[in-house]
């Protein structure tokens, strides 16, 4: 089965991650590309407490992660792969061109983002990867939940989607 979601979410793996999208989409991983996380046992640990034993959670840099996307795309069970940023989610796409839809979850405010939707919040930078990420032929949408509609990449940048 396929990975059932490419999501980009700045909290990385936590409640709306796991039950918001987990539970609906009966989620048996989780698979964080984040390259300190994949580096560190101790923040592994903690995103693995986040998560039911039922739900297994790989991590991988962004360079391990092409290597890694056969098994991940082979596993029975739907899956999440998961980045902390648009550009973490750009290399992943670069490396791994089967992947044709992108969802934003949280992006929250920092210094230099602009805010685009309650819980979108975009540097001129990631604005630009978003862009890249379309012009290779990638659906990009915002959607915090499942049940709320995805909002076109098209609606974000100008401003017009409504959480």
């Amino acid at each position: 089965m396929p990975v059932e979601l490419f999501r980009i979410d700045d909290r990385l793996i936590h409640g709306q991650v796991v039950v918001g999208w987990g539970q609906p989409l009966d989620v048996g991983y989780i698979v964080l590309v984040d390259d300190a996380v994949a580096g560190s046992e101790w923040e592994q640990e903690l995103y693995r407490m986040g998560v039911p034993p039922t739900m297994d959670v790989y991590f991988d840099t962004e360079s391990e992660f092409a290597s890694h996307y056969p098994r991940y795309a082979g596993d029975r069970r739907p899956g999440i792969v998961l980045t902390g940023t648009v550009a973490s989610m750009l290399h992943i796409v670069e490396s791994v061109p089967a992947i044709k839809a992108v969802n934003l979850g949280g992006l929250h405010h920092q210094p230099g983002r602009r805010q685009r939707l309650r819980y979108v919040f975009l540097t001129d930078a990631e604005v630009d990867d978003l862009t890249r990420l379309a012009a290779r032929g990638v659906t990009i949408t915002a959607q915090d939940v499942p049940a709320c509609r995805p909002i076109p990449l098209v609606e974000i940048l100008n401003g017009r989607g409504t959480p």
